[in-house]
């Protein structure tokens, strides 16, 4: 793009999009202010609150699934969505007070979430996860619901029907109460973006649970299945938790063979199993032999510049710790980087609604030092 052509496309850039009433400026959207009065801070306040709603409605149904609520969560989703409605709320300091408060309801939801999955299916803890297949038919599960992939791993216990994990699916595998299934049998793929390619490359059923979904190939669309909250175009809803359906054409498609991996993978660090080797950690960073931990992880692109992560995670020093989760950690979670007197240099904490972990973990490493954990950080260790 020409200089003289971004610099347009930043002019002609709108201050607002807002299009939710009959009021809205040609029918099309308010772009400068509102018709009916609203400022462009405002607007995009209301937007920012949209999103984190969404965010935490993600986890909260999860929770909910499993029996978990939180009657102040539910409130503050209901004042919230509330407050974004046409001619209600102009005050953009009321809306900075709500985005903080969104903040505090998902750091509760995740909480939430966090403690209906270990009550349900144990604490999760390191635990290695073969990438290969094994002889038998095949069903891959992904997305986020681990109920639903309980209630599959019942129903095909004992068969000759086995069931992969995939992407978000991946922490599974950490928890006691889901991977003594023995038809559990590894993880298939990468990050979500990968599910096209990988979904024609294996004749397997398919059931998508929560998000991350790209429309269907014709290819594998007639053997795929979604469930809870996901519908996709032309691909089978099944209601409720009853897979017969997804079994059976498991059962119809062809047999995958024993084949190995390229890598195995290891999951399943909780807040408990590191909080454990706290004492040994604080010593190995006084000794001088931890200088630093890093962070790196998030929600992964197919872009290219996105090689960067795994170059950077390839280069830092072996003095140092790399705490990874959700579908950033793709990048390089299958590098063996070792570990410091026992301690991994590579730390699997989980997805996306895994989370809080990281928080805990920060706020852990930071109670070490004798620091908040907003406070800048001792220079030795991060």
């Amino acid at each position: 793009m020409k200089k003289e052509d971004t610099e347009m496309a930043a002019i002609e850039k709108p201050d607002m999009f807002c299009y939710q009433c009959s009021q809205t400026a040609g029918g099309i959207g308010c772009t400068i202010k509102g018709v009916c009065g609203k400022e462009a801070t405002v607007a995009r306040l209301q937007d920012n609150l949209l999103f984190a709603i969404k965010g935490i409605s993600a986890y909260l149904y999860h929770a909910r699934e499993l029996g978990y609520t939180d009657p102040e969560v539910d409130a503050f989703i209901e004042r919230g969505f509330f407050s974004t409605l046409t001619n209600v709320n102009f005050d953009p300091q009321e809306f900075l007070n709500l985005a903080v408060q969104a903040g505090e309801m998902n750091i509760k939801t995740m909480q939430l979430l966090k403690k209906a999955h270990i009550e349900t299916f144990g604490e999760p803890t390191p635990t290695q996860v073969k990438t290969g297949t094994v002889k038998g038919h095949s069903i891959l599960v992904t997305g986020h619901d681990l109920h639903a992939l309980h209630k599959l791993l019942q129903q095909v216990e004992g068969t000759d029907v086995f069931v992969y994990t995939h992407s978000e699916m991946l922490p599974a595998h950490g928890y006691p109460g889901l991977r003594k299934y023995k038809n559990l049998a590894g993880n298939l793929g990468r990050a979500w973006f990968d599910q096209r390619q990988l979904f024609a490359k294996y004749p397997m059923a398919i059931l998508g649970t929560s998000n991350c979904f790209l429309i269907p190939r014709e290819e594998y669309k007639d053997r795929m299945f979604a469930t809870g909250p996901v519908y996709l175009p032309g691909v089978k809803h099944i209601d409720g938790y009853d897979y017969s359906e997804v079994i059976a054409k498991a059962r119809a498609l062809p047999e995958l063979p024993d084949a190995s991996g390229e890598y195995v993978l290891t999951t399943g660090f909780s807040t408990s199993v590191l909080l454990s080797h706290a004492a040994k950690i604080k010593q190995l960073v006084l000794d001088g032999k931890i200088k630093r931990f890093f962070l790196v992880g998030g929600c992964d692109a197919p872009l290219k510049k996105s090689d960067y992560y795994r170059e950077f995670v390839q280069k830092v020093p072996k003095d140092t710790v790399v705490l990874t989760l959700a579908c950033g950690k793709y990048r390089f979670n299958d590098l063996d980087l070792g570990n410091i007197e026992g301690i991994p240099r590579l730390i699997d904490l989980g997805q996306c609604n895994d989370a809080i972990v990281a928080l805990e973990v920060a706020q852990a490493l930071a109670g070490l030092f004798g620091v908040g954990v907003n406070d800048p950080c001792p220079s030795h260790w991060w």
